[in-house]
């Protein structure tokens, strides 16, 4: 019995063991790339989890959709399936679409930020400015700032990469830290 299905499915359970074994290969790679941007531009740990994640997604949906390609699925009935799923969430999202700009800009932030966890920054912003702020944490929707004052403000990443800021000093957050304890 077990054996029949072993026979009859041999082509699919082949390509299955290569698509499953070339899919970690590419995570693991995406991953150690990951890695190596995060070491070499000295980001935040959690900042890596959050790529780590956004990856897992990516190649999660790769093998969903190779999967059902090698089972037999039909393109044209996949096509259909997808293409109403994705009009739906089109739909939905629209109605979201600032949650969806902070993610893409969080992801564009950690390659591509200059700005790190502890520096001291000015957003030039006419209808929120922030004369003084150190940035103590960059997730995936929005920046931790604390100003001055002591506040915490949350800005939203998508307005980050649209402002203009200014980087006052470079981990200015070290200083905070050792000026409380004297």
């Amino acid at each position: 019995m077990i054996e029949d299905i072993l026979i009859e499915n041999k082509n699919q359970l082949i390509w299955t063991a290569v698509v499953v074994f070339g899919l970690l290969l590419l995570r693991f790679g995406l991953k150690q790339s990951a890695k190596r941007i995060a070491k070499r531009d000295e980001l935040n740990y959690a900042r890596t989890k959050l790529i780590y994640k956004y990856i897992n997604v990516l190649v999660s949906f790769i093998a969903f959709f190779s999967l059902l390609l090698i089972w037999g699925v039909e393109v044209r009935e996949l096509a259909l399936v997808f293409s109403s799923v994705f009009a739906v969430i089109g739909i939905g999202l629209f109605a979201v679409w600032s949650i969806l700009s902070n993610v893409t800009s969080g992801v564009i932030m950690f390659f591509s930020c200059p700005y790190k966890i502890g520096d001291k920054i000015q957003i030039h912003d006419k209808d929120f400015p922030i004369d003084e702020a150190i940035i103590e944490d960059i997730k995936a929707f929005q920046l931790h700032l604390r100003t001055n004052d002591g506040e915490l403000v949350t800005y939203p990443n998508n307005l980050f990469l649209q402002k203009s800021v200014t980087l006052l000093k470079k981990d200015a957050m070290l200083d905070r830290i050792e000026n409380t304890d004297r």
